[in-house]
Parts: structure tokens; C-alpha cells; sequence
């Protein structure tokens, strides 16, 4: 039991790691684009962030079905976390050399291709161990919560002193993410040994897989807006600096960081309906009330609150994922989770950014938030079919 605790600890850090070297750049980046070689202005910042994203959705697959071919995960999260640092000494290096921003979006983009396989593998890993998926995914959803949070306060402080300080701390945080995922045993299921194509495969012939992916694609969306234009919306709204957006930021990602072990557990215990669909229903009317606020400390209150139901809803989607993936599966399961979820995060990109320059920033909370809202109407049924009222952790294995 210490053992598995251990390894869990282990490979949360390192889930944590990877969020935190993503979300360094994210309260400085219309001065990091600026420095990179760009316009700075909210285009450039969304292609920037796109790029990295893009590459997400292409190889977050083509590493959990790599994995499950493979039957290891640690030694492609070592591979990931290594060229996902290389990539950040990359775009430093092609500054000092000049290169036009095309190319730092190129390497933006190969820099993401390493490093979704680092992160979605992490994930995997901890599927992989024994304890309940309710309590792994919460463990991944804290390391989640608790990265971004700090990302966004650290990398905040960072970017007022230098744009290029998040890419030489995301570096450091990747390397050291390599150096504690290779101390770890892998418990990848005996017998996995399936070719690629063929794990590819299983997740057109599960489709009921499109019920969380659904959730988790909306739920991302809602990260991707905040992540760019809540950056913006609270620097120009509010006046404030970097670091300034970033504790804003902070105060959804520390609740959301701090609750997700324990809704996980409690999903094991009540079953994933009430968390997945009565919390995104107030998850997204908690976005809506952030774009409502009419001053900067109801807004950073509304946004407390945003994080305490997303915590709710995030590790109960991700073990849906689980439940219902056969273990053989999770690796192919989970790369497709993050597949819709770095979809979801492109959407937010575009409709945040669309949304906010034609028509506000309360036009785009309110239809961001709504999507919320709408995914847990419509879907309501499909999770009352597909989940238990009580799962106690145990994998469904739904081949329907």
C-alpha cells in the first residue's frame, strides 16, 4: 500500500511538473510573443497558444496507443518531458538567432507533440495503479489544480522581470520531470502488447467513450478561454499587471486544485452523475457570474467558485474514462480524452478570442458558460445509463 502511495505521489509530481511548465507562459505571453517576434496582440498570443495545442490533439493518441503497443509507459514520459525541454531552449535559442515567428510557431509546435506525451502518459500511469480510478484521476486532478495555480502566480512574477524566464523554468520543470517519472516502476497491464493501429482502433468501436469525451472537450474549452482571454479581460478590465492576472487566475486554480482528490473520492462512493452533470450545470453558471461581476473582488470571488465546481466535475469525468475502458484500453482511452480535451482547449482559443473582439467579454463568458450548461442538459441521460450510482472504483468495461 505505501509502495502504491508512493508511486501515485510520484507521478502526480510529475503531472504537476508538466502543467506548471505550460502555464508559465500564459500571463505573460502577449510580452513573451513581443519578445518571440510577434505583434503582441491577441491574435498573436491565440497562434501562439494554438500551435502548442495543435500538435496536442495530432499526438495525444499516437502516444497512449504507442504506450499500450509498446506495454511501457515510463520510458516514452521520460522521451516526452525531454524533447518538450528541448523545445522551450529552442525558442530561446531561435530569438538570439533571429528566426521570423513562423518558425517559433513551428517549434511551439514540435515542443507540444513531446510534451502531451509526457503529460497524457503521466496520466495513464496512474490508471494504471490499483486503489480506485476515482481516487487516481482526483490525485491527477489535484496535480493539475495545484500546477496551474502555480503557474500562472509564478509565471506572472516571472514575465514582469523577463518574457524569457517561464521558458527557462518550464525547461528545468520538464527535465526534473524525466528525473522523477525514471525512479518510478511501471505497472503498465501484463500481456499489452497490441500493435498501434489496432489500439487506435478500439476507440471508434466504444462509443460510449464519446460520453466523457464530450464533457471533457467542453470542460477544456472552458480552460482554454481562461487561459487567453481571461488574461486579458483582467488585465484590461481591471488594470492589472502579469502577475496581477495570474493571482486572478490563481484563485479558480487553487480551489480547483485543492478539491479534486476529494470529489474524486466521493465520485468512487456516489457515482459520477451528480458530480459530472449537476456540477457542470453550476460550473458553467459560476463562468457566466466572473463576465457579470462589476468589480475586480466579485470577480476574483466568482472565480473561487468556478474553481470549487470544476473540481467537482473534472476527476469524476476522467474516471468515466476509466470505468468504462478495459485496462488494455486505457492507454488508447485516456490519449483520446486529451485528443477532445486539447480540441476543447483550441475552442476556447477561438471562440473566446472571436466572441470577445466582435461582440465583448460578456458576450464570451456567457457563451462559454453556457456551453456548460448545455452539455449537462443534453448528455444528462447518457450518464445516468452509463455510470452506476455507486462505482467503488471498480471499471465497467462497457462494450456498447
Amino acid at each position: 500500500m505505501d509502495g502504491r502511495r508512493s508511486e501515485r505521489v510520484r507521478l502526480a509530481l510529475a503531472v504537476w511538473a508538466v502543467l506548471v511548465s505550460q502555464v508559465l507562459v500564459y500571463p505573460g505571453v502577449s510580452d513573451l510573443v513581443v519578445a518571440l517576434g510577434g505583434s503582441g496582440d491577441v491574435n498573436a498570443g491565440m497562434w501562439f497558444l494554438v500551435a502548442e495545442f495543435a500538435a496536442f490533439v495530432v499526438f495525444a493518441g499516437v502516444w497512449g496507443a504507442a504506450s499500450d503497443a509498446l506495454g511501457r509507459r515510463k520510458p516514452l514520459v521520460v522521451l516526452g518531458a525531454l524533447g518538450g525541454a528541448g523545445g522551450y531552449l529552442l525558442l530561446v535559442a531561435a530569438s538570439a538567432l533571429g528566426l521570423p515567428f513562423s518558425a517559433i510557431l513551428l517549434i511551439r509546435a514540435l515542443g507540444g507533440a513531446m510534451t502531451i506525451g509526457a503529460f497524457s502518459l503521466s496520466m495513464t500511469a496512474l490508471a494504471d495503479l490499483s486503489g480506485g480510478n476515482g481516487r487516481n484521476m482526483g490525485a491527477a486532478g489535484i496535480a493539475i489544480g495545484l500546477g496551474a495555480a502555480l503557474g500562472s502566480v509564478v509565471g506572472g512574477l516571472l514575465a514582469d522581470v523577463d518574457p524569457f524566464y517561464p521558458l527557462y523554468g518550464a525547461t528545468f520543470l520538464l527535465f526534473a520531470t524525466a528525473v522523477v517519472v525514471a525512479t518510478a516502476p511501471d505497472r503498465t497491464p501484463d500481456g499489452v502488447r497490441i500493435r498501434l493501429g489496432p489500439a487506435l482502433s478500439r476507440l471508434s468501436e466504444k462509443p460510449v467513450l464519446a460520453v466523457p469525451y464530450a464533457f471533457g472537450f467542453i470542460d477544456r474549452m472552458t480552460a482554454g478561454f481562461f487561459a487567453l482571454v481571461g488574461v486579458y479581460y483582467f488585465r484590461e478590465t481591471f488594470g492589472l499587471d502579469a502577475f496581477g492576472a495570474g493571482l486572478a487566475l490563481a484563485a479558480f486554480f487553487l480551489p480547483f486544485a485543492l478539491l479534486q482528490y476529494p470529489s474524486g473520492i466521493l465520485s468512487d462512493r456516489i457515482g459520477r452523475f451528480t458530480p459530472v452533470v449537476v456540477g457542470s450545470v453550476c460550473f458553467g453558471l459560476s463562468i457566466v457570474a466572473v463576465g457579470l461581476a462589476p468589480t475586480l473582488g466579485l470577480a476574483v470571488a466568482a472565480m473561487v467558485v468556478v474553481g470549487g465546481f470544476g473540481a467537482l466535475v473534472a476527476p469524476a469525468t476522467m474516471a468515466l474514462v476509466t470505468d468504462v475502458a478495459a485496462p488494455e484500453e486505457r492507454g488508447a482511452a485516456l490519449g483520446g480524452f486529451n485528443v477532445f480535451g486539447s480540441l476543447g482547449f483550441l475552442a476556447g482559443f477561438v471562440v473566446g478570442g472571436v466572441a470577445t473582439s466582435t461582440a465583448g467579454y460578456l458576450a464570451a463568458f456567457l457563451a462559454v458558460g453556457l456551453s456548460e450548461v448545455a452539455i449537462a442538459l443534453v448528455a444528462a441521460r447518457a450518464v445516468s445509463r452509463l455510470a452506476p450510482s455507486r462505482t467503488g472504483g471498480q471499471s465497467l468495461s462497457a462494450d456498447d
